[in-house]
């Protein structure tokens, strides 16, 4: 018997105040910060020369702050937006905390508010306020994000998973 694994949360399994710890920590590596600096073109000295870093008031180069908001963005898509169609935005980011290589980063966000969508009857709007902590529980960013979410009924990918054609069975 098939017996489906998460499918994450559909508009009608939002309530205001609930908190999602989202299960997953991340460490982030020196390549980590690295790559995203050049994937991303900045520029900034303080996050790749560790010369340069040396000489700052923090002593060592800085994880590039919008590496840390991507990462916490992506560890709560499993409690939030896995069946999200469209982020409407983000407000009141704060970097709270500098990150360093090294660091492990955990999230978790609060349900502010939950409503229908006015234009697209098949989904809803949630509001979450996120929060990341390093390894020391110090909450080192914090943000808003609106999104857009489909109801349970009208997903449109529900059926996207192909149908076998044998079922699985134990033999190697």
């Amino acid at each position: 018997m098939s017996v489906p694994g998460w499918q994450g949360r559909y508009f009608e399994d939002f309530s205001s105040g609930d908190v999602y710890r989202h299960p997953l920590g991340r460490t982030i590596s020196d390549a980590d910060n690295t790559w995203f600096t050049l994937l991303t073109m900045n520029t900034a000295q303080l996050h790749f020369n560790e010369v340069y870093a040396e000489q700052s008031e923090w002593g060592k180069p800085l994880v590039v702050s919008t590496l840390t908001l991507a990462i916490a963005v992506g560890q709560s898509v499993t409690d939030t937006t896995q069946n999200g169609f469209a982020n409407l935005g983000f407000e009141n980011v704060q970097f709270t905390k500098p990150v360093y290589a090294g660091d492990t980063l955990w999230a978790e966000s609060l349900v502010l508010s939950v409503r229908e969508s006015r234009s697209r009857p098949f989904s809803g709007i949630v509001r979450i306020k996120t929060r990341a902590l390093n390894q020391h529980g110090h909450e080192v960013l914090s943000f808003v994000r609106t999104f857009g979410v489909y109801k349970r009924a009208d997903d449109p990918f529900k059926s996207a998973y192909p149908t076998p054609e044998r079922p699985i069975d134990g033999d190697s």
